[in-house]
């Protein structure tokens, strides 16, 4: 979500810059709280194919399984299989919360007020997608360098556990879906299914 400085004093004490970025998943849910002291706040969504959200948080607990994630209880069969662990994952934060709240944003309408980025067509065209970022918030467009990208903000990763690194890479670049390969064809197309009204409101296959 993106704050001209001017129309809230709450930032004026933190910078001098005409912009603000304030971040958090809930802020599209939340749309009618905000309007009322920001009036028709602009915000920005990212979503991406969610068996590759997914497949992502099962390759970060594969990599991870020396530090305990809470996620694991093999006496009472918690958590001990990719399913298992999809199923936690879809009925929790921050996937499954995050998933929830879109949901909530197009069942009142306010997805129509929310510009949304496929994190895909990011990648792929990086520049034509921030050009549509920059018209939605009816600022001057800006020409990124996306071969030398730097990380200007740094996150206190620990309190995440293993999914939460903001570590970025200096390059933006396409990768190809693994999500068949790590989560399985079943898998794959329960999360299809299941989230069916995501996949046709982003037009994923």
């Amino acid at each position: 979500m993106v704050l001209s400085r001017r129309s809230g004093r709450v930032f004026e004490e933190l910078t001098d810059r005409p912009y603000v970025m304030d971040k958090s998943r809930g802020w599209g849910v939340h749309y009618s709280f905000l309007n009322e002291f920001y009036s028709e706040p602009k915000i920005v969504c990212l979503v991406r194919d969610l068996r590759d959200v997914f497949a992502s948080m099962e390759k970060n607990f594969r990599k991870n399984q020396l530090m305990d994630s809470g996620l694991v209880d093999h006496a009472n069969m918690i958590g001990t299989t990719t399913e298992k662990r999809i199923d936690l994952w879809s009925r929790s934060q921050p996937v499954g919360l995050a998933i929830e709240r879109v949901h909530q944003m197009i069942r009142e309408g306010v997805d129509r007020k929310v510009h949304f980025v496929r994190y895909e067509d990011l990648c792929a065209n990086p520049q034509k997608e921030m050009s549509k970022v920059y018209q939605y918030l009816g600022i001057e467009d800006y020409q990124h360098d996306f071969e030398n990208i730097q990380q200007l903000t740094q996150e206190d990763d620990s309190v995440y556990g293993p999914f939460g690194s903001h570590q970025i890479r200096n390059r933006l670049e396409v990768f190809k879906s693994d999500a068949v390969e790590v989560l399985g064809k079943h898998a794959c197309d329960w999360i299809r299914g299941n989230y069916d009204w995501f996949y046709s409101e982003f037009g994923y296959r």
